[in-house]
């Protein structure tokens, strides 16, 4: 299905739109005004709850494999749960899977 470049543009506006309402929302209507407490917790998980998001369908369906899932990377995903778990450190899971990933690409011929 292809798109004329008005019909583009029109659905580029229409969810800039979508997007200034959504933070005017928060930042605008009750920006001057304390949150209740239950919203302050829930908002301390929303980076919890992005990050794993974001990387799970690279994990479990990765373009490189065509859409298959591939052991390495998901040793590398375990990994990557296992130092963070153990170490409490972001930069070392990071670290960790990063360095299992090429690894496992490089034993495996991937790479």
């Amino acid at each position: 299905m292809s798109y004329a470049t008005t019909e583009i543009w029109l659905i580029i506006i229409a969810l800039g739109i979508g997007t200034y309402l959504i933070r005017l929302s928060f930042l605008g209507l009750i920006g001057d005004r304390p949150l209740p407490p239950l919203v302050l917790k829930l908002l301390r998980y929303t980076p919890v709850a992005v990050l794993p998001a974001m990387v799970a369908p690279l994990v479990l369906w990765p373009q490189a494999t065509g859409g298959v899932p591939d052991p390495v990377r998901l040793m590398a995903a375990v990994m990557s749960l296992l130092v963070g778990y153990w170490t409490k450190n972001v930069l070392w899971a990071v670290g960790a899977g990063v360095v299992t990933l090429y690894a496992g690409l490089a034993l495996t011929g991937q790479l």
